[in-house]
């Protein structure tokens, strides 16, 4: 991707323990040094091969790499700073290497050369520490056949060095060309908007408990979130332990607070790990009942709910079978998705998409709206929404409510006064990486309000 001040995404890369770079030492004529432990670089390839060969997701990926040894938290952040910077620029980083090979390698051995093609172009490292911690990967991983061709070939992307990026459609190669075609419907020059949104590291936003103190360092921004630099530690700010606020992007804020949820209501939220838009409904006053059908992201639903000091009943079930005692008054439907808005954070999701999963999506979509209908008292509002910038996800299934028997009513300028940007031509709500840019940007989000008539 193109910027101003470096030649590609590159979040802070913090060599871990151990690794620090220093020249070579000579070899012994005739022997073949052993590899040194290096849990940074093998981490990101996890992540990396993950992405290419399994479609898998990055967090899940660090989660398998990391969960039975005893990698120290430094190595766990520099190899998934690695790991992301490598996959944020994969499109770019694919078409560097492409006239070095005569043929593609094996995807294991393509994960490698992108790995260092990524410290070379994008963390800056010194070439002999590139190069060399590529060779001894692939020797670790029994992949010594291949170790030559990743020495010759990262010594001449070596050579070639930012030079090699110069001319390249970097906004155009780091998106798939499906997606960047899907895009389009969001308006003439959204896509490359979109990708210039992606090139960096996002920053964390939160949002805070009516009347708390936001930390220090950061700023408040329009609706109430606040904004702290990327990287910053959550769990050791003032407040945390306190249950004073919770990590929210400033997007994802948006549709808890349209449902306009009041005391005295009974509100559910469907689908509500990890329980971010649970607690702002919590917050209003009104009863709220947290659907989620994954026990695990049950647990940590309710470690959230349980730190922000807040009375949620958590009910573990499918929520296209669950029945309410009562017939609701309101309903927020987060509803899962391609998740393809929150690549900022996510880059993988770029990659481990394909078109014929938006259709699966869309079909459960379908089924958890026709669900919530049955759910709702007549005249019950339902915000559905989705962390997507797929139309088929977000004003493609307003189409689908109709029919289903919802009556869809749009924002007015009033509600979305505090983001007017996020408000479309129709009045639904949708954001997208490619606004706010200077401030950081924000995921993309498309939410609308649908009504039960009476």
């Amino acid at each position: 991707m193109q910027g101003d001040d470096v030649p590609c995404h590159h979040p802070e890369f913090i060599e871990p323990r151990g690794m620090t770079i220093s020249p070579k030492k000579p070899r012994a004529s005739g022997k073949i040094r052993t590899p040194s432990p290096d849990p940074t670089r093998d981490i990101a390839f996890d992540i990396v091969r993950g992405v290419l060969e399994d479609r898998r997701m990055l967090e899940t990926s660090l989660f398998r790499a990391t969960q039975n040894t005893q990698t120290e938290a430094r190595d766990r952040a520099a190899g998934h700073r690695l790991g992301a910077t490598t996959i944020r620029n994969l499109g770019t980083l694919s078409v560097v290497l492409e006239p070095f090979l005569r043929k593609q390698p094996p995807e294991a051995v393509r994960a490698a050369l992108l790995l260092g093609a990524a410290q070379l172009l994008c963390l800056d490292t010194p070439p002999h520490a590139a190069v060399g911690t590529i060779v001894d990967l692939l020797r670790r991983r029994g992949l010594t056949p291949f170790a030559g061709l990743a020495n010759a070939v990262l010594r001449k992307v070596a050579t070639g060095g930012p030079s090699l990026l110069e001319g390249l459609d970097r906004e155009r190669l780091d998106i798939p060309p499906w997606l960047w075609t899907s895009w389009k419907y969001l308006g003439r020059g959204i896509p490359r908007a979109i990708s210039r949104g992606l090139d960096h590291e996002a920053p964390i936003d939160l949002t805070l408990r009516p009347g708390a103190l936001p930390p220090e360092g950061g700023v408040l921004l329009p609706g109430g979130s606040y904004r702290l630099p990327a990287g910053t530690r959550i769990a050791e700010l003032s407040g945390y332990a306190e249950g004073e606020f919770w990590v929210q992007d400033v997007a994802a804020a948006w549709p808890a607070r349209l449902l306009n949820a009041r005391p005295g209501e009974h509100v559910a939220d469907l689908c509500a790990a990890p329980g971010g838009k649970t607690a702002q409904l919590a917050m209003t006053g009104a009863t709220v009942t947290a659907v989620e059908r994954d026990e695990t992201r049950v647990t940590r639903l309710q470690e959230n709910i349980t730190r922000l000091r807040l009375n949620v009943e958590t009910v573990v079930a499918d929520a296209t079978e669950w029945k309410p005692a009562q017939p609701l008054d309101a309903i927020l439907l987060d509803a899962p998705c391609s998740a393809s808005g929150t690549a900022r954070r996510h880059p993988d999701v770029l990659w481990i998409k394909r078109p014929r999963d938006i259709t699966a999506l869309k079909e459960g979509q379908i089924r958890l709206l026709e669900a919530a209908f049955q759910m709702l008292k007549p005249g019950g509002r339902l915000i559905y929404a989705v962390c997507s910038l797929q139309e088929e996800e977000g004003p493609a299934q307003i189409d689908s409510a109709r029919q289903i028997g919802f009556k869809p009513v749009p924002f007015t300028e009033e509600e979305l006064q505090d983001m007017p940007e996020a408000r479309t031509p129709e009045g639904w709500f949708r954001t997208h990486p490619g606004l706010w840019l200077e401030q950081g940007s924000m995921d993309g989000f498309f939410a609308v309000r649908l009504i039960k008539p009476a």
